[in-house]
């Protein structure tokens, strides 16, 4: 294998020395080699995409439908991505210039953070909240406001929000909203979203509302936030959590058409256009699947519902999550409170897998994130092998 030149090993982007990798991903590859155990680690559904989208894919390849696309996607898929807003959400975009399909809603992410942001430029988190954020606006030269929700039940409020922006002025660009919440399962209600609408609206800023799990809710309805502030709203979305399409690679961003133009325009630069194949399948899931979430829905509410008993049995603080698929527990007293060698200790010798809190930024410490993502049975498992780890370590 060739060796780098001594004279080139200094030569990359300086800024990537500013941010890890991911602690999500990274901790998960730390315990992965441990034999027998049981992860409940990745927000990766264990369900399979549903026939009816996989046929699409395959008529697809049937008919030769596998070469570029236009740059912002197929219209078929822009206008798949418009119904669904419109029927699930009330939410109305132009397919032809308000709608881009992305590579997921990571690279939404990405094309929109380099299409708003200047270096310095500011971007708020509320935290404890997923790791992708951070490191893309580092990665761009922008500066993160980590906001800990820690104490007002894992959401934002109004007057904290209000807070910072008072503070730091005009040098903010965007506030950041994934509801419902990895690594929470928070979701904002309706009363909650327009207080936070009318603070926005004062300022001259973005808000970046990542919705990836707005299909996932139990019990509770969603609200998106581009309800009440659509022109000042660039909301993300995508069918990996919704439709077990984690695999496919299919997001989307959708926006006020002058932003929106500029993100395709990065988007393109970037990756061309998504891929033909997984188009067709994504379209076909927004277009006749937009039941297909419910059946998968009542699986993770009865799989919530019994790890979240479980938990409480042994004494663990957690909080009901409203959506998505994930439980964030307090670390009980008398364990190791560092939530890094809890868990770590958790996998060596209980042999389940969680992710440390504190990945998830401040507010996190102390916690850990469970998936029930997973199947019944491992879920059972590793309930009753925590349960044997805490009797015998308590």
């Amino acid at each position: 294998m060739p060796n780098l030149s001594p004279k080139l090993t200094d030569v990359y982007n300086k800024r990537l020395d500013l941010v890890k990798p991911s602690g999500i991903r990274s901790f998960d590859k730390q315990i992965s080699n441990i034999d027998g155990i049981i992860k409940l680690t990745i927000g990766e559904p264990d369900l399979n995409t549903p026939d009816h989208i996989k046929e699409a894919a395959i008529e697809a390849i049937k008919n030769n439908d596998t070469h570029y696309s236009a740059q912002p996607g197929k219209i078929e898929l822009r206008n798949a991505i418009h119904h669904y807003l419109s029927v699930a959400h009330g939410l109305d975009y132009d397919p032809e210039t308000e709608i881009v399909a992305t590579i997921g809603a990571t690279e939404a992410l990405y094309a929109t953070f380099e299409t708003i942001l200047n270096p310095g430029d500011k971007v708020i988190l509320p935290t404890p909240i997923f790791a992708l954020y951070e490191p893309i606006v580092t990665l761009l030269g922008g500066e993160v406001i980590n906001v800990d929700t820690s104490k007002d039940n894992f959401k934002l409020t109004p007057e904290k929000l209000e807070e910072v922006l008072d503070r730091e002025g005009d040098s903010v660009k965007a506030v950041l909203l994934n509801y419902p919440s990895n690594p929470i399962g928070v979701e904002y209600s309706e009363s909650l979203i327009k207080d936070l609408a009318s603070v926005i609206k004062k300022h001259n800023i973005f808000v970046l509302s990542d919705e990836i799990y707005c299909e996932l809710t139990y019990g509770v309805e969603h609200h998106s936030i581009a309800e009440f502030i659509p022109e000042q709203t660039i909301y993300i979305n995508g069918v990996s959590k919704s439709h077990a399409m984690t695999g496919w690679r299919i997001g989307f961003v959708a926006g006020p058409k002058p932003i929106v133009q500029k993100i395709i325009k990065t988007h393109a630069f970037m990756v061309t256009c998504p891929p033909d194949v997984d188009q067709d399948a994504a379209t076909e899931a927004l277009q006749n699947g937009l039941d297909d979430p419910i059946s998968m829905r009542a699986i993770y509410e009865r799989r919530r519902d019994y790890i979240s008993n479980r938990l409480d049995q042994m004494k663990f603080e957690t909080a009901l999550p409203e959506g998505a698929f994930y439980i964030f527990a307090k670390i009980p007293k008398g364990l190791e409170q560092d939530d890094v060698k809890f868990a770590l200790t958790l996998a060596k010798e209980a042999k389940v897998g969680v992710i440390p809190g504190s990945a998830f930024g401040p507010g996190g410490e102390g916690y850990i994130r469970m998936s029930y993502a997973a199947s019944d049975e491992d879920i059972k498992t590793a309930m009753d092998r925590i349960e044997t780890f805490l009797a015998q370590n308590i």
